[in-house]
């Protein structure tokens, strides 16, 4: 009987979110917050690419390996695009990408990571899983917390807003544990960063 195969180890850690300043610190660019925290704690520099349609960096993780950074600068809805480039380029395979995300269905203080899934009605995932042909790539969810109220244009609010006071300070913990979680998951493969990191809630700091 053949040995369970396990999945290669990610080296492209995408973070989602939109470009601009008045899209800076909104809970919809809870992913380019993560990429950017990664940049200064790896020392990867990132800068605009144009074939790549974001800003883009390479350099070592924890453990020396190569990895690569990605803030798509396409807007949230064709996030596909700038990470399709990438991997062309590198010739990755999307099992090689872990994307980093607001996620409403998740409170505030919760992160999830899974090896593959839908992209639940995230438009930055729906536009990555049309353009990578696959929904098998690994992905770390960032709880944002649901909308207080109903409605498409409740909805865009609440992800476009920011953060409050209270918030602001569980989610800077969050970002912390991010940052433990992907570590460890280049150290020691996606699903031990799972077992260690998915029961995590910092909501209560």
């Amino acid at each position: 009987m053949a040995e369970a195969v396990s999945p290669p180890a990610p080296c492209l850690i995408v973070g989602l979110g939109n470009p601009g300043d008045k899209y800076a610190g909104t809970r919809h660019n809870i992913g380019f917050e993560v990429i950017d925290r990664l940049s200064k704690t790896w020392s990867i520099s990132l800068k605009e690419e144009r074939r790549f349609q974001g800003e883009y960096g390479a350099g070592f993780g924890p453990r020396r390996e190569k990895v690569y950074l990605l803030k798509p600068l396409t807007y949230m809805n064709r996030s596909g695009q700038s990470m399709r480039a990438v991997l062309d380029w590198l010739k990755l395979s999307p099992a090689q990408v872990l994307v980093v995300y607001d996620d409403m269905d998740l409170p505030v203080g919760r992160l999830r990571m899974r090896l593959s899934g839908s992209a639940g009605g995230h438009n930055g995932m729906k536009s990555a899983i049309a353009h990578l042909g696959t929904q098998e790539f690994p992905r770390l969810r960032i709880g944002i917390g649901a909308s207080p109220r109903e409605g498409e244009q409740a909805v865009v609010s609440h992800v476009l807003g920011n953060f409050s006071k209270a918030e602001r300070s569980t989610m800077d913990a969050v970002v912390d544990t991010t940052l433990r979680a992907l570590e460890r998951a280049l150290l020691d493969g996606v699903e031990k960063a799972m077992s260690l990191y998915n029961s995590a809630d910092l909501s209560d700091r």
